[in-house]
């Protein structure tokens, strides 16, 4: 892989690249299925499961701290993004304003169109993650899952799910969309956890 659209890292980023991947020279765009049409005007953010249930909009989201990220993007189809800049809102500033039941052990993100992603709560609720709504000092594309995407850098993408509107909050796993067509339960890029 390489030429027109990708190449290899250069020695001084081979730390930042885990195995198999490539340096994407612009953003890629891969979805399954039809792209969701939606604006901030009808986006909404459901919170359900074992949790005290909860709808936010768009300005419930805005008025929550805003915080500016740089990371790298990691997609399993062996291409990385370095660098990325976001804008958007901590995933813990959220999980911080919510009742959850201490059996919460794991996570279904939900998104417009239908898809989903699972994840354990522990891997959810870091630091590093954020719900982005700017992309590049830009407003979110909507090829790229605006007007909010998850965003979790120390998994693959697809674990950083577009067009996100919900959290159902669980004591068990349930896979996620791409976790029932044979992608890994977790997708860690640095141990190459492509599929299951």
């Amino acid at each position: 892989m390489g030429g027109k659209f990708f190449r290899k890292p250069e020695p001084e980023e081979s730390d930042r690249v885990p195995p198999g991947q490539h340096l994407a020279k612009g953003f890629p765009v891969l979805t399954y299925g039809d792209t969701p049409q939606v604006t901030t005007d009808n986006w909404e953010f459901r919170v359900w499961g074992l949790v005290k249930e909860k709808i936010f909009s768009w300005s419930d989201f805005m008025a929550m701290p805003q915080h500016d990220f740089t990371k790298d993007f990691h997609c399993v189809t062996h291409w990385s993004k370095l660098d990325v800049q976001w804008t958007g809102i901590k995933v813990t500033d959220l999980i911080n304003q919510l009742e959850l039941d201490p059996k919460v052990r794991h996570v279904m993100v939900h998104c417009y169109g239908g898809y989903t992603t699972n994840l354990p709560l522990e891997e959810l609720v870091q630091e590093e993650n954020f719900f982005a709504h700017t992309l590049l000092n830009e407003p979110l594309p909507i090829k790229h899952g605006g007007p909010m995407r998850l965003v979790v850098p120390h998994l693959y993408a697809w674990k950083s799910a577009k067009w996100i509107n919900g959290l159902e909050f669980l004591d068990h796993e349930e896979l996620g969309f791409w976790e029932l067509n044979g992608y890994h339960h977790r997708g860690e890029p640095w141990a190459q956890e492509r599929y299951s």
